[in-house]
């Protein structure tokens, strides 16, 4: 009799945690599936991520935070405003030049440091346009599928944080991007999240932007000493 009444019960009690977790939920903290199924890749430095299959592709499920080529290479970690936008030749940075915020939101890249073809761990690659335009057919279009990779709830996103959902577990977080200006270089920490594709068009590199207000998301030009996040897609 026991061993019959033991099943419906725990059921019910996993229910009913579940439910009565999200109805509390305020709106600061992420929602994360329980279902999601994770794998895991580490790169030339040594850091290891999530990564999520999301229909046909193996993206990472992080930004990358390497400081080094996947050829042994260091990167040059570049603080000075000046000397970052006069480069044309690879450069990194931490957001806001602060170190701890690579840990959440990873490294900042420039364009350069893209076109050595050697950032991303054997075996993966960074993030084409082609691979955007799968991942993003796949979600339903441009004008939705910014809201299904942006991580939901505001601990990182500032309001309104529109449609997140974060359904496929991409988990874009918004750390912004650093310009090629002399002064206040570094912008948009919680409104933004971009990511450097390998391309580029008359001489601007190509990237992918999610913003705070917007489900959708835009492809756009920029100059090749921004810095901006990179997530890395497998080979295979």
């Amino acid at each position: 009799m026991k061993k019959h009444l033991r099943f419906p019960i725990y059921l019910f009690i996993v229910f009913f945690t579940l439910s009565t977790g999200c109805e509390k939920n305020p709106g600061t903290i992420p929602i994360v599936s329980p279902w999601i199924h994770y794998g895991s890749m580490t790169d030339q430095g040594r850091n290891t991520y999530k990564t999520i299959l999301i229909g046909t592709q193996t993206w990472m499920a992080e930004n990358l935070k390497t400081t080094s080529l996947n050829d042994g290479t260091p990167i040059p970690i570049i603080t000075d405003a000046s000397e970052w936008s006069g480069l044309t030749s690879p450069a990194c940075c931490w957001q806001n030049n602060n170190p701890a915020r690579k840990v959440t939101y990873g490294v900042l890249y420039n364009w350069y440091t893209i076109n050595t073809g050697k950032l991303c761990p054997a075996g993966w690659h960074v993030a084409t346009d082609a691979d955007w335009t799968t991942l993003v057919s796949y979600l339903g279009g441009e004008n939705i599928a910014g809201g299904k990779l942006k991580e939901s709830g505001y601990l990182h996103w500032l309001l309104p944080n529109t449609g997140a959902t974060d359904e496929v577990a991409f988990r874009a977080l918004p750390g912004g991007a650093r310009h090629a200006g002399t002064t206040v270089d570094f912008k948009d920490l919680g409104v933004r999240c971009s990511w450097w594709t390998t391309s580029s068009n008359d001489g601007q590199g190509v990237s992918m932007t999610l913003y705070d207000d917007a489900i959708n998301i835009k492809k756009h030009y920029n100059p090749k000493q921004y810095g901006m996040s990179v997530r890395c897609v497998w080979d295979y």
